[in-house]
């Protein structure tokens, strides 16, 4: 009888029953949608370890002179004190120059010109160990030195948190998409089932279990699934390719540094696209076969 069902295999599914091309077109949307989360929840856990680092690795040292010193003597001789700290790799005092560069794109160059900068010395640790806020003000108070150390510690959380928040936000795009393709996976099997109900009867007259009618509509989907999310993800690698092209080291690539490894992420997604597809395909079919009269 199993040579009977595969026979039959062919008109049993056609291509047009239960609006397959626009399924196809559905679940290639989803799964492009899937993808571009996937790869953006990675690029934000990269950006944010990149710039978690690069606060852990740095420190701004603000420094007030003392009655009897400028604020330039004051900065240098903080950063030849915290040049001798176990843990830091360089110190130096920020000139007035570097100090109005970093700040000229949020002030403006006229108002620049008319307010006191704070002296600063900008500390680059040692990565494997890096020296504590804590050593480094003590440092300074043993020189005699009016400073306050920022370790950037409030930024970093800022920056880890708010990647956390990306990650999870992607994650549940790529659970939507999933629920969604699933529905519409299921929904065109029962059409497919309803438009072909005759067969089945005849099929199941002949001997052919529920499980076996199911799996013809399972490999069906499966495959259709299948070509849909590779569509997806080829689709979603041009984007990627797109912004990593034209994102620069400013502006977006900055802010979501893309990698070309990335492209790995979309790799399973024809599987699990059709792993999805089989799932609610077999469920479908056996709940619409175990509701016949």
């Amino acid at each position: 009888m199993s040579r009977s069902v595969r026979r039959t295999s062919g008109p049993l599914v056609p291509r047009d029953v239960g609006g397959e091309r626009q399924l196809a077109a559905v679940v290639a949307v989803l799964c492009f949608i899937a993808c571009l989360a996937a790869v953006a929840a990675s690029a934000a856990d990269r950006a944010a370890h990149g710039w978690a680092g690069r606060l852990r690795s740095e420190a701004t040292v603000q420094v007030r002179p003392g009655i009897d010193e400028t604020g330039a003597v004051a900065a240098a001789r903080a950063a030849e004190t915290l040049a001798g700290v176990a843990g830091v790799d360089e110190a130096q005092a920020l000139a007035r120059d570097e100090a109005e560069a970093l700040l000229r794109p949020w002030l403006g160059e006229a108002v620049l010109e008319d307010i006191a900068l704070p002296h600063l010395v900008t500390v680059r640790l040692d990565p494997a160990r890096p020296a504590s806020a804590e050593a480094l003000s003590r440092a300074l108070a043993e020189a005699g030195l009016d400073a306050a150390v920022d370790d950037h510690g409030l930024w970093r959380r800022e920056v880890e948190r708010a990647a956390l928040l990306v990650s999870g936000l992607a994650v549940g795009v790529f659970l939507l998409s999933a629920v969604a393709a699933a529905t519409a996976v299921a929904y065109a099997t029962r059409a497919g089932m309803a438009a072909r109900r005759q067969i089945i009867d005849i099929l199941s007259l002949n001997g052919a279990t529920d499980r076996r009618i199911a799996w013809l509509f399972q490999r069906r989907f499966a495959v259709l699934a299948a070509i849909a999310g590779a569509a997806g993800a080829i689709g979603a690698a041009v984007v990627l390719a797109v912004f990593r092209f034209g994102g620069g080291d400013q502006g977006f690539g900055a802010v979501l540094p893309l990698a070309w490894s990335d492209l790995l992420i979309l790799s399973p997604c024809p599987l699990l696209a059709a792993t999805v597809a089989v799932l609610a395909a077999r469920g479908a079919a056996l709940r619409s076969l175990g509701q016949r009269p």
